[in-house]
């Protein structure tokens, strides 16, 4: 019995001298068995660096703004007053000629949004529904092609179009029409070109997840097309109509670049701060001029959020 008990004894004693004599995991082992175990620790440590990007490189230049907002400039040195002062905020909102131009860059950045929802929607409709499937990784290469085009490149390119008798004035003379020339038209115009594949891909993406079974559905039970579209299209793709319009909005509500080659004498919110940094040395001002947009922007996307907008960016 003491023999069995020797004989049994010795595996368990032999494997336990193996592991004592295993040498210990290093510090690499052991962080990786620690992140195995902890899936919120691994996804935490995976996005901290852009988190950390984010928050200085985004976040920290809009509270930059917000701070020098509430600065002054010395009229006489042109240095910079770091003293709390609602100054900048007051001659905005005393100054008419700034509340006209606050306006002016909200009227445009709708009328831009507008046109491209009028345009991009059917191009939309047309690749996800109409089109052939082999066809439409071609139709969104040609959408996404002009992007490809250095902005100013297709600006100048509109200047010379519009131009009085440039290529829009030659287009449009056997119709009794001319060009708009340079102007609040003219900027609408380019800004609606160069922002429309921003609002065709979210709604070609939103129309390409519609099920084909719907419609045929909604034909079954007798709706005609136009009753389909208002029931059972647009309602779900209005949150990518949404996802688009943020782009559109934002994107010209701050451009200045467009406005100096083909907006004539009319200004928008960009060209006031941009005018204020450069020419009038006046950074506090601009800090306030650029908040009007932020906000504006804020307003808005609290506003899309609603409509669940925000899942299709």
């Amino acid at each position: 019995m003491d023999g069995d008990q020797g004989m049994t004894a010795s595996p368990a004693a032999s494997t336990a001298g193996e592991a004592s004599a295993r040498p210990a995991p290093g510090p690499r082992r052991r962080a990786a068995a620690l992140l195995h175990r902890r899936p919120a620790l691994r996804l935490s440590l995976l996005l901290s660096a852009p988190l950390a990007w984010l928050v200085v490189a985004y976040l920290g230049a809009l509270a930059a703004i917000f701070v020098t907002a509430f600065w002054s400039t010395d009229t006489f040195t042109g240095a910079v007053v770091r003293q709390f002062t609602l100054a900048n905020f007051q001659d905005l909102w005393n100054e008419p000629v700034y509340r006209t131009i606050a306006l002016r860059s909200l009227g445009v950045a709708a009328a831009v949004t507008a046109i491209d929802t009028a345009i991009g929607f059917p191009m939309a409709l047309y690749m996800a529904k109409v089109a052939r499937p082999r066809y439409r990784p071609y139709l969104v290469i040609a959408i996404l092609a002009p992007l490809w085009a250095a902005y100013l490149v297709k600006a100048y390119a509109w200047r010379v179009i519009l131009a009085h008798g440039g290529l829009a004035d030659e287009a449009l003379k056997p119709f009794g029409l001319s060009s708009p020339g340079y102007g609040l038209t003219a900027t609408i115009i380019v800004l609606a070109y160069l922002w429309l594949p921003y609002m065709i891909l979210p709604v070609y993406t939103g129309l390409e997840r519609l099920p084909d079974s719907l419609l045929d559905a909604s034909g079954d039970l007798g709706a005609r097309p136009w009753r389909t579209f208002r029931s059972v299209v647009l309602p779900m793709v209005f949150p990518s109509l949404v996802a688009g319009s943020i782009f559109t909005f934002s994107l010209s509500l701050g451009d200045y670049i467009t406005v100096k080659i083909v907006g004539g004498r009319s200004q928008l919110l960009g060209n006031v701060v941009y005018d204020n940094i450069g020419a009038a040395n006046n950074l506090p001002f601009a800090a306030a001029v650029a908040t009007i947009p932020v906000v504006v922007m804020l307003v808005y996307l609290a506003a899309a959020r609603r409509t669940g907008a925000l899942r299709e960016l």
